[in-house]
């Protein structure tokens, strides 16, 4: 009698505590540092549970001393969870447009950037680094070594893939920091045997894509989306102004053009004059700009948690309306949008595409337009965003969605 007694109080003590739950609603102090927990949890070989739309998309932890006091050092909120309470969540989330996703393992994080860069040039370092979340950096020696393979997630900084230096030559070309940038990528092209830094960027860019083509996760912002698919468009095509690469460009590079290699957008017409601060007709940032701070947002999509589990994750947050923030590619016009492709959040009434997701090979790639969610107009020079001061911004959630994506449970991935 004693021994059942026993038995039945300890049961009850484990059910008391048996998860912990971290909230992503409104009532989070800080949701990016929230994403660093649930990856240190991975990290231990522990099983977290992503609640899709419940509460902002929170969290579901074992009931662990150490997190616990993880969260309270790292400011994150959390709650204590009883089996009871548990088995309400999971009656709650089976009747409403929710659903449990278990990530499993920390996915291994690799973001391709060049050496002389600032950890505060690129959002995605930002918020990783803010987060606490593990990354590796990696450049095009290390992508055409084939080293990609090592990684399951893959961010691009945001890179010119065209070989146009980021088309900053009308303002910056007598720039000491545009001078070294040029130097080094030749410098790199010459001693892995490119005549030309374009076929260099080409060539990494045929790398990535065979990267994502055998089951690898892409993620891109700002430039690195669009020059990402011109340059896989034009190939071996020369696309580039005698300005950045000592000769003309292909007479007929724009009907040479092949839309069937790239992965977002189709169509488009590029811009090759050097003087012009644009790639291609895909970005819209001009119009962005004419609507100003105040009048730019964009609006994430709702999508069906049990139905439809991978735009769900990646739009996961407290508030489905987002404040805008430019970049050299803002946001993308819908007309240049391939059909295939999952649009994720967009302008209001605009026809300008924000954020977007699709699948190629074994393999996703996530474009996300701007530069900083939380700077809006982040101009070369400029001081680094303190994500001390935007815990809660939900421009950065999206991103940080992103990279905790590939660890969910393969089985919930299909689509």
């Amino acid at each position: 009698m004693k021994k059942i007694l026993f038995l039945l109080l300890l049961t009850i003590r484990i059910s008391a505590s048996a998860e912990v739950l971290i909230p992503m609603d409104f009532t989070q102090s800080n949701h990016l540092k929230a994403y660093g927990i649930a990856f240190r949890a991975l990290k231990s070989q522990q099983t977290v549970k992503w609640l899709l739309n419940y509460r902002g998309g929170s969290y579901l932890l074992p009931n662990d001393q150490e997190l616990e006091g993880l969260c309270n050092i790292k400011g994150v909120d959390y709650e204590k969870i009883t089996a009871v309470e548990f088995a309400a969540i999971v009656a709650e989330i089976e009747q409403n447009n929710m659903d449990i996703v278990v990530l499993e393992k920390e996915p291994r994080i690799a973001i391709y950037t060049p050496p002389n860069s600032q950890p505060w040039d690129d959002a995605v370092t930002l918020a990783l680094t803010y987060a606490e979340i593990d990354y590796e950096t990696i450049w095009d020696k290390e992508v055409l070594s084939g080293e990609l393979d090592q990684y399951d997630w893959l961010h691009l900084h945001h890179e010119d893939f065209t070989g146009q230096y980021g088309k900053f030559y009308s303002s910056y070309r007598n720039a000491s920091w545009y001078k070294e940038d040029v130097m080094i990528n030749e410098e790199l092209a010459a001693s892995i045997g490119f005549e030309k830094v374009w076929l260099m960027k080409h060539a990494v860019a045929e790398k990535i894509r065979d990267y994502v083509k055998n089951g690898g996760f892409l993620f891109a912002m700002c430039a690195a989306t669009d020059t990402f698919d011109i340059a896989l468009a034009a190939g071996n095509t020369d696309i580039c102004n005698e300005v950045f690469d000592g000769d003309g460009l292909d007479s007929n590079y724009q009907e040479k053009l092949d839309f069937s290699r790239t992965f977002a957008f189709t169509d488009f017409e590029l811009y090759p004059n050097p003087y012009k601060y644009e790639f291609s007709k895909i970005d819209a940032s001009d119009y962005a700009k004419l609507r100003g701070a105040e009048a730019d947002y964009f609006q994430l999509f709702d999508f069906s948690a049990k139905y439809d589990p991978v735009p769900t994750m990646l739009t996961q947050s407290h508030t489905n309306v987002i404040n805008g923030f430019l970049g050299q590619t803002t946001s993308f016009h819908k007309i240049y949008v391939k059909k295939s492709v999952i649009i994720l959040g967009e302008s209001p009434g605009e026809e300008e595409v924000k954020y977007l997701h699709g699948n190629f090979g074994k393999g996703t790639f996530t474009f996300y337009g701007g530069h900083d969610p939380e700077d809006y107009q982040h101009k070369i020079g400029d001081p680094e965003t303190v994500l001390d001061l935007h815990k809660n911004s939900p421009g950065y959630r999206i991103i940080l969605n992103n990279v905790l994506f590939p660890a969910a449970e393969k089985k919930k991935l299909k689509t």
